[in-house]
């Protein structure tokens, strides 16, 4: 039960950390992976490409196939939507983070 809670809960984070890097530079799926593994998440490419596939429908990132080394990679990047929504989302947790530290 509480690892459901968790997972639910930890899926927010993860979509704000891919709004962070990807307004930074373009992020691809590996990339993304090692770099939550280095936050503490430990999520599935079956967990995550999902996710990427559902922000980029939904207009928060946008997508770029490159060719490396012969295959496709798929390079996403912030829409100006996603940046918006960073941009709150920063707010919104900087906030929580004021009332619930100790």
């Amino acid at each position: 039960m509480e690892d459901k809670v968790l997972r639910k809960l930890f899926l927010g984070f993860i979509h704000i950390h891919i709004l962070h890097h990807a307004k930074e530079h373009p992020i691809f799926g590996a990339w993304m992976l090692e770099e939550l593994r280095e936050h503490g998440y430990v999520i599935s490419p079956g967990t995550l490409y999902p996710i990427l596939h559902t922000m980029e429908e939904d207009g928060l990132l946008t997508r770029e196939d490159r060719n490396v080394d012969g295959k496709i990679r798929k390079y996403y990047t912030t829409t100006k939507k996603g940046n918006d929504i960073l941009i709150e989302a920063r707010k919104k947790a900087y906030e929580l983070f004021k009332e619930i530290k100790e």
